[in-house]
Parts: structure tokens; sequence; C-alpha cells
């Protein structure tokens, strides 16, 4: 009985002070409201920055919290202005009308009614100051004349704002210009900034260690690759004594990518050189996995769905070599049996890194059959050739093809033989090879072919060029451009329907069917041409998130002669959707003729992996 009075004081305490700590621990709501300040970017990153707004929903607060936050604001709202070149400028907090330094706030703020309370901030940023002096230093009298032969800083002027983006853009191109002039440890020492509140101005000075001037040693090579260690060396050791560059380096580690056998190749640079003075460098490389399968579904009007199967062997004798078996059926259902079934097996070699390591042997063989209404074919085709990058953006290419079968129509196949040796060059400075949003694309292929069966011979040119446009910069709006043309050259005979031109289809102007464009027989079928010209024009854009639409037009003609030219174009017009995916686009289009012939179909669906070009 004396426990129990003895807790009846405790107990009716602590009741008592239940509603006071109610009291102080009430959350109390707010509403962040920013004064204009006149410059509707500055009001854009202000807000942005604002942690008081951010943290307004995210993480309540009591008046205490609440102050202390107001408190703490325009600290980090005087580095935005900083950042945009006000220096002189201050900020001001209210918090239901009161400063915030005001004595007692917190306890007034406790004691309101429930509701929002509003918190003003009011910034004025006062004069934008400006650029007054930019100079550079450097640290020891010994990369002075590195220093004195820098160029000004780039995107810093006398007069212009003294932002802060600027000069921190200019700093990390003033140790870019420095390792390209082949300092591979150039570095920033200080920064001085001297900001002169009474002339409104700021000045810059750089305190810079070049570093001295080295050349490569020779790389080393790090990871548990399968790769042949002595090809690797042929690719890398191209660096060894050459004068450092980032943009060698660079180059150099693209072209180990190249080999095809790894799936990560990162460079790694010493932060010192070694006694030789040379800068060491290290390659870490991690392999590809050493089998791949994979399929790809298309379906097209007039030509059906196609299904393709691959299976790929990377790394296959332990030089990069790539061999892919792939096996291809067309025209499923066309005809309602298996007779207009077109097939194809064949199989890819590569085997990158010959001679001095740039070189990249492609063999390619293939059985085929095409039931097609401009020609039936039964053919084994082969080709070796060789292909070599030169700068950065072109690879050349040359060797010989052979292809021995029977072709004809109705049934009606002869024999042929042909023997051509294929020259070409290809440019590509686009950025995605599914999904290009920027760059050129352009390739010229001329073989000149032998009958060996009949005699005679002829030369088959064909050259097209792609171009990308991404308009908004971060590929939301993209105009693409296409032109192609080819041209049969010399033919003393008559050429096989194989190597003659052809236009319609997916992959030429959509909305005719496949081969449908040009010269045609007494029975409407297609008979090839001995020129082709095609353009396209195609805007894509992307809608919301993974999807997108285009529209495009697409015209193409086939002439009987060897100059191409436009006596007979045929315009398809269409909108298409898209779908991006991890390895491209998923793309269905429909289109339509605008300059029908007998026996066009009204539209042309088109489904398939990848942008039509």
């Amino acid at each position: 009985m004396g426990k129990i009075r003895a807790l009846l004081p405790l107990l009716v305490a602590t009741l008592l002070l239940q509603p006071a700590q109610a009291q102080e621990e009430r959350v109390l709501p707010y509403a962040t409201i920013f004064v204009p300040t006149g410059e509707a970017a500055l009001d854009s990153a202000l807000a942005e920055a604002s942690r008081l707004r951010r943290l307004a929903g995210e993480a309540p607060v009591d008046a205490f919290g609440l102050l202390s936050r107001a408190r703490a604001e325009p600290r980090l709202l005087e580095e935005v202005l900083h950042s945009e070149g006000y220096w002189g400028g201050r900020v001001e907090m209210r918090i239901a009308g009161e400063p915030v330094e005001a004595p007692g706030l917190a306890e007034r703020l406790q004691a309101l009614p429930p509701g929002e309370v509003p918190v003003e901030v009011r910034v004025i940023p006062g004069p934008r100051y400006a650029l007054r002096r930019v100079a550079l230093r450097a640290e020891a009298p010994a990369g002075a004349p590195a220093v004195a032969a820098l160029p000004p800083p780039p995107g810093l002027r006398a007069g212009e704002p003294a932002r802060a983006a600027p000069v921190l853009d200019a700093e990390a191109a003033l140790v870019d210009r420095l390792r390209e002039a082949g300092h591979p440890l150039a570095a920033v020492v200080d920064r001085e900034v001297l900001v002169d509140h009474e002339a409104q101005a700021m000045d810059v000075t750089w305190i810079l260690a070049p570093g001295p001037v080295a050349s490569f040693a020779r790389p080393g090579i790090e990871g548990d690759t399968q790769v042949n260690r002595a090809l690797i060396e042929r690719v890398t050791g191209r660096l060894a004594g050459q004068p450092y560059s980032p943009a060698a380096l660079d180059r150099t580690r693209r072209e180990v990518q190249q080999l095809g056998a790894f799936d990560a190749v990162r460079v790694r640079a010493a932060r010192r050189l070694d006694e030789a003075g040379h800068l060491p460098v290290t390659f870490a490389l991690t392999d590809r996995p050493r089998n791949a399968a994979g399929f790809n579904l298309a379906y097209e009007t007039n030509y059906g769905p196609t299904g393709r199967v691959y299976y790929e062997r990377r790394n296959l004798f332990g030089n990069a070599e790539t061999l892919r078996v792939e096996a291809e059926v067309s025209r499923l259902g066309a005809g309602g049996g298996t007779e207009d079934l077109n097939y194809r097996l064949g199989a890819n070699l590569r085997r990158p890194g010959l001679f001095d390591g740039r070189t990249t042997l492609v063999a390619e063989a293939a059985a085929l059959r095409e039931r097609l209404e401009a020609y039936d074919r039964d053919a084994v085709v082969a080709s070796v050739l060789l292909e070599h990058p030169v700068g950065q953006n072109w690879i050349v290419q040359g060797g010989p093809t052979f292809e021995t079968g029977r072709i004809g129509r109705d049934g009606n196949l002869s024999p042929f033989t042909l023997a051509g040796f294929v020259t070409g060059i290809r440019y590509d400075s686009t950025d995605n090879l599914l999904d290009a949003r920027r760059g050129i694309r352009a390739n010229l292929a001329v073989t000149p072919y032998a009958d060996i069966a009949e005699g005679g011979g002829f030369v088959r040119a064909l050259g097209s060029l792609r171009t990308y446009f991404d308009i908004t910069g971060e590929g939301g709006t993209v105009i693409a451009l296409r032109g192609t043309v080819g041209s049969l050259v010399g033919a003393t005979r008559d050429v096989p329907l194989d190597k003659r031109f052809y236009a319609g289809g997916g992959g030429s102007v959509r909305g005719y069917g496949y081969q449908q464009i040009g010269p045609r027989d007494a029975r409407n079928r297609p008979l090839g041409g001995s020129s082709l010209v095609e353009g396209s024009v195609e805007l894509r854009q992307r809608v919301s998130g993974p999807f997108g639409m285009v529209a495009f037009l697409d015209a193409g003609s086939v002439g009987g002669s060897e100059t191409p030219g436009f006596a007979d174009v045929r315009i398809g017009a269409g909108v298409g959707l898209r779908y991006a995916t991890a390895i491209g686009p998923v793309r269905l289009d429909v289109a339509i003729p605008l300059d029908k012939q007998s026996g066009d179909s009204a539209y042309g669906i088109y489904v398939g992996l990848g942008q039509a070009f």
C-alpha cells in the first residue's frame, strides 16, 4: 500500500506533462515561397538547390527543426548565386512574417494554430560580377615553357560573367591540353580566386604543374584472359615508345575492344614515370562468354515472316576468332506450302589481329535456296576478305568471292558460276549500330565479276550514305536521311537475275512489295535493272519512356541503263512505332504506296529489330 501511495505523485506528474510535450513535439507543416528575382533561370536554380523545399514533404519537423533548416538555407543559396556570378548577393528568410533571427521565434511558431506556416525566401542577387583577369603560372621554373605555350583558357574572356561553371570547365581543359601536349602527369596545384567587391570583378589565377614530357612504356596486361597474349601485345605494343597522347591511348583501347573477345577493356595509367622516364600503362581485360546463341524474327507484307537462329563461338582457337553459324528461313507460309520457302545456312569466321595487329580476315560460306517473284536460285557462295582500318572511322576491304549453282524462273534453272573480287570502303561515325542518333554511315562496294561458265563479265557497284541529326541533343527528336545509288557496268552478256538491282520492301521503299519496283515482264513479275536510286527521310520522335513514333517518306527507281536516273520514281509514305530495348528498338512500320502499279498491295506492314536504316 505504501508503494502505491509513493507512485501516485509520479503518475500524476506524468499525466500533467504529456500535453505539454505533445505540444512541443508537434510537427509543423510549412510552405516554401520564393520571391521572384526577375531572372527565370536563376529562380529555377535556386528552387532546385533549396533543401528547405525538398525536405518539406520528405522529412517533417517541429518548430525548432524548421528554424534550424531556415537558418542553414542562405548558405546553400549563396553558393548558387556565386556559381552564377552574383558574388555580392544576400538571402533573407522569414517564417510566418518574422525574420529567422528573431528571439523566441521557435516557441511562437509552436504555439500557432494548426495549418501550413509560410516560409518566405527572398534572394537579392545584386549586380553580376565580371571576369577581370585570367592568368596561368607554373609551380616551378621547369614547367614555365609548357605553361607559357598554352593558349588562353577556353570559354573565359575578360568582361564575361564571373560564373563558376566556365571556370571549372576551363580548369579541366587546361589539364587536358597539357596532356595532349605530351605531359601525362599534368595537374592543377592551386586555383587562386580574388573577388573585388568594390570593382564588382573577379580574378582567376591557376598554378599548374605540367610535369615532364614522356612517352609510353611497353603496356602491361592483366586479367584472367584466354586470348593469346602475343596477339594482345601485337595490338597494345604499338604504344611503346610513342609520345604520350590520350587520343593514342583511347585508340589502342578501342582496337583491343574490337578484337571481339573482350567484354570490358580498361586502361590504367601510372601516377609516376618509370626509371627510364616512360609512362607505364596497364590494360585490364575481361573475356566475353565463349558461347552465345540467339534468334531474330521479322515480318513483311508480301514476303511473309522470317526466322533466324545463330550460334556463336568466341575465341575459337585462342586468337580472338569468332565463328558464327546461322540458319534463316523466310517466306514461311507463302503460297500455302513449302514450294516458295527460302532458306540459308551459313558460317562466318572472323580472325582479327593479323599482320600489324589491325587487319581482320573474314571468311564466309553459305548454302541457300531462294524462291522469289523475280527469280529462283539454288547456290553455294563463299568469300574471303581482308579488312583494315584507316584512321578512326574508315575501313577498307578486299578479297575474292565465288558462287556457283542454278538460277532461273518457273522451275527452269540453268547452271552458273561466278568469280569476283570485292573492293570496298566503309565510313562510320555514328553513335549506335542499331539506333543511330548522330553521325554519318557510308559504304561503297565495287565488285568485278567473271562468268566462268559462259564467259564475259560485268562490274557491280553499290554505294549508300546515311546521316543522322539529333535535333534536341538528347535523342528525343532525330532526323534520319538515306541515299543509295547502284550501277551494273560493262555487261557483255545478260547479268544473272540475282545480281540485277531491285527496289521495294522493308529495307528499301516501304509500302511496296519486296523487289516490286522496276521493269516487269509480261506476267507482271520483276525483271530487275541495271541501275538503282533510292532515298529516305525519317522523323524519329521519342514519346514516353521506351516508346517512340516515326514518320517517313521513301522513294526509289530502278532503270534499264547503266546510268542511274529518276525516270520512274516510286514513292511510299507511312508511320511506325518503336519500343526501345537493350539490344535495339523493336520496329513496327505501316506504309502505303503513293504510285501503285498493277498488282501492288494497298499497304505494307514491316516488323523487325533495329531501325529501318
